[in-house]
C-alpha cells in the first residue's frame, strides 16, 4: 500500500476526510447516550425493568455484532469511499426509523435495524486509517479519531436533554439520523475525485481469488485469536459503562437526567484524551525507533493498571471523586483498545483489515451481548454494582495476558502468505 504522504491530493486531504468520517462515527453512535440518558422516559413510556433494559442493548449488540460478520467483508470489497456512503446512508435511515417507534417491538425492529447498520463504522475507520496514514502515524490517527468521539459524547449530556424536552427522544434518535447525512454530503464533496479511495477493484479481485469473502485463513490464524479476544474481554468494560453508568450515578447519588451531564462529560473527556495521550506517545515512541510490540504492549500494560483500581469507585464517599476516576478508566480502556486497532494495522495485510477488524468487532460485541444480559439480572437481584466493577477491573489484564500468549511477538509483515498461508 502506499502511503498516504506520497499523494499530494491525500497529503492535502487526509486530515479533513479523516476528521468527517470520525463526525460521521460520532452520529453513528449517538443513540447509545441517548438510550442510556434517556432511560427513565423510555421505561416510563413501555414499563420497562432493568432487566427488560439491559435485554434492549443486548439485542443491539447482538444484531451489530452479526452483521460485522459481513461488513468487514463488504468495506474491503467494496473500499472506503463506497463503504461510507452505503453505510452512512443505512445507519442515518435506521436511527430515524426510531421516530416511529411506538410499541417494543416497534424500539426493538429499530435497535436491530441500527445495530446491523452501525456495524459498517469500525471497520471502515480502521480501513480509512490504513488506507490514509502511513504505519507510524496511524497510532495518532486512532487517537485523534477517539478523541474526536469523545468531545462528541461529552456533548451529548448537555444536548440530548434539550433535544428531549423540545421533540422526544424518538426526535432526539431522528436528530442523530439527520447528522449522519449532513456529514455524509460533507465527506461525498471532499472524496470527488481522489483515486485511492475507490480501490474497489484489488479487494474485490483480492476476495474472489480467496473464495469470497476468505474468513477461514483469517480465523486459521493465532493472531486474528490474539486480538478478538482480548477485544471481546476489555469491550465488556466499555459497553457496560456506556450502558449502565447513567443508571450508575442515578442510583449512587440521585441524579436527575440534567445533573448527568458533568460526570458524564468528565468520563467520555477522560475517554476521548486517554485515547488521544495514547495515540501521540504511541507515535513518537516509533518514531524514535522502539518497536511496535514493545510499544503496543508497553501501552497496553499501563491502561490495564489504569483500570484495575475501579471497584474503589464504591468505596469512596464523595461524587467528584468517583466522576474523576471513572474518567481515568475510561481513559484507560480507549488506550488499550487503541492498541489493539493498532495491532490489526501492523500485523494484517492491508486487503484484509476489513475482516480482521470486523470479527473483533463482532467479538467485542458479543462480549457487550454478555455483559448487558448479566448486568440487567445482577442489578435486578439486588446485588448492586460491586461484582460487575470486579470483573470489569479484570478483564483487561486478563485480555493483555491471552494476547501475550499467542501473540508473543508484534512484526510487521513482510507479505500476505508470511501470515495467512
Amino acid at each position: 500500500m502506499a502511503a498516504a504522504d506520497h499523494s499530494p491530493i491525500a497529503a492535502r486531504l487526509r486530515w479533513s476526510l479523516f476528521t468527517v468520517l470520525c463526525i460521521a462515527g460520532v452520529f453513528n453512535a449517538m443513540d447509545r447516550p441517548i438510550i442510556a440518558i434517556l432511560k427513565p422516559d423510555m421505561m416510563e413510556d413501555f414499563g420497562w425493568s432493568d432487566k427488560d433494559f439491559g435485554d434492549l442493548a443486548a439485542v443491539t449488540q447482538f444484531s451489530a455484532a452479526f452483521a460485522f460478520l459481513v461488513t468487514g467483508w463488504l468495506v474491503d470489497r467494496l473500499g472506503v469511499n463506497r463503504s461510507m456512503q452505503v453505510g452512512a446512508s443505512a445507519w442515518s435511515l435506521a436511527a430515524m426509523a426510531h421516530g416511529w417507534a411506538f410499541s417494543t417491538w416497534q424500539v426493538v425492529a429499530a435497535r436491530v435495524g441500527l445495530g446491523v447498520t452501525e456495524a459498517v463504522q469500525t471497520p471502515l475507520t480502521i480501513k480509512t486509517v490504513a488506507t490514509l496514514f502511513p504505519p507510524d502515524k496511524r497510532s495518532f490517527a486512532f487517537g485523534f479519531a477517539t478523541m474526536l468521539a469523545g468531545a462528541g459524547t461529552i456533548a451529548m449530556p448537555f444536548v440530548i436533554p434539550a433535544l428531549a424536552l423540545a421533540v422526544g427522544w424518538r426526535g432526539a434518535l431522528v436528530a442523530g439520523g439527520i447528522g449522519g447525512f449532513l456529514a455524509l454530503f460533507a465527506w461525498m464533496w471532499l472524496a470527488r475525485g481522489i483515486a485511492s479511495l475507490n480501490v474497489r477493484g484489488a479487494a474485490a479481485q483480492s476476495a474472489r481469488n480467496a473464495g469470497g469473502a476468505a474468513y477461514g485463513p483469517i480465523l486459521a490464524n493465532r493472531q486474528t485469536w490474539a486480538i478478538v479476544v482480548a477485544k471481546a474481554l476489555s469491550d465488556m468494560t466499555w459497553w457496560f459503562i456506556n450502558f449502565w453508568l447513567a443508571d450508575y450515578y442515578r442510583k449512587q447519588f440521585g441524579l436527575s437526567t440534567l445533573e448527568l451531564a458533568v460526570p458524564l462529560a468528565i468520563a467520555f473527556a477522560g475517554s476521548g484524551l486517554g485515547a488521544l495521550l495514547a495515540g501521540w506517545v504511541s507515535t513518537r515512541l516509533l518514531e524514535a525507533g522502539w518497536s511496535p510490540n514493545r510499544v503496543r504492549k508497553g501501552v497496553m500494560l499501563v491502561c490495564a493498571l489504569i483500570v484495575a483500581p475501579l471497584p474503589l469507585v464504591l468505596e469512596l464517599g464523595g461524587f467528584w471523586p468517583v466522576a474523576v476516576m471513572i474518567g481515568v478508566v475510561m481513559a484507560g480502556h480507549q488506550g488499550f483498545s487503541l492498541s489493539l486497532f493498532s495491532t490489526i494495522t501492523d500485523v494484517v495485510p492491508g486487503e484484509k483489515v476489513g475482516r480482521v477488524t470486523a470479527f473483533g468487532a463482532f467479538m467485542g460485541n458479543m462480549g457487550g451481548v454478555a455483559i448487558s444480559l448479566v448486568a440487567g439480572r445482577v442489578l435486578d437481584a439486588g446485588l448492586g454494582y460491586g461484582p460487575l466493577f470486579a470483573f470489569a477491573a479484570a478483564s483487561y489484564l486478563i485480555a493483555l495476558a491471552w494476547f501475550q500468549w499467542l501473540l508473543p511477538e508484534i512484526r510487521r509483515p513482510v507479505s500476505d502468505a508470511e501470515l495467512f498461508d
